[in-house]
């Protein structure tokens, strides 16, 4: 069993609107997020809220996966991640490893986290240069996830990892132009 842990309480201040609930096509951001990791057989998936929980639960149809409120976001991404790391070791003691995912990333498929699912290593997206999230880590991992403070979220554990390549990978959406860029390519 392999989780996905997706990132969803940050404020969006650049868009001016809460990301998780921007639409491309049918579904918004945080749903896409959801479908594409269920697609891709990970399990349970997490959703780690925070900013505008309630809205954003309102908003969003996510089917089975289990919502956890982050209490602390403002302090940054590692806070959403020891949080989705903590629910996931009380869900699936047994879990193999957990996919750590952004909800606004709009190019990620079940295809591309199939591939980054490598035993026993961590294995990290790569587009524009840079490796990031998407990625997987096993479970052997989690005591040092467990451990990571600020904004940075996992960079410095993913800097020296395997890296998959992810098409468009480095369109996240974080202000309007690059919302409009992203219904262009996704609909």
């Amino acid at each position: 069993m392999i989780a996905a842990i997706i990132l969803a309480a940050g404020a969006s201040r650049r868009l001016g609107e809460p990301k998780q609930l921007v639409c491309l096509g049918s579904e918004n951001l945080l749903e896409r997020a959801v479908r594409v990791a269920q697609e891709a057989k990970l399990a349970p998936v997490i959703v780690v809220l925070g900013h505008e929980y309630p809205l954003v639960l309102g908003n969003s149809s996510l089917g089975d996966a289990v919502t956890v409120i982050n209490d602390e976001w403002q302090e940054g991404m590692a806070s959403s991640i020891r949080r989705g790391i903590k629910t996931c070791l009380l869900l699936a003691r047994q879990a193999e490893g957990a996919v750590i995912m952004a909800c606004d990333q709009p190019a990620v498929t079940a295809e591309h986290l199939r591939k980054i699912l490598l035993p026993q290593e961590i294995t990290a997206s790569e587009y524009a240069g840079r490796k990031g999230v998407p990625a997987y880590f096993p479970a052997k991992q989690f005591a040092t996830l467990l451990e990571l403070q600020g904004d940075a979220g996992a960079r410095d554990l993913v800097r020296d990892a395997l890296a998959i390549h992810l098409l468009h990978g480095e369109l996240d959406v974080d202000t309007v132009k690059e919302l409009e860029h992203a219904k262009t390519l996704f609909r």
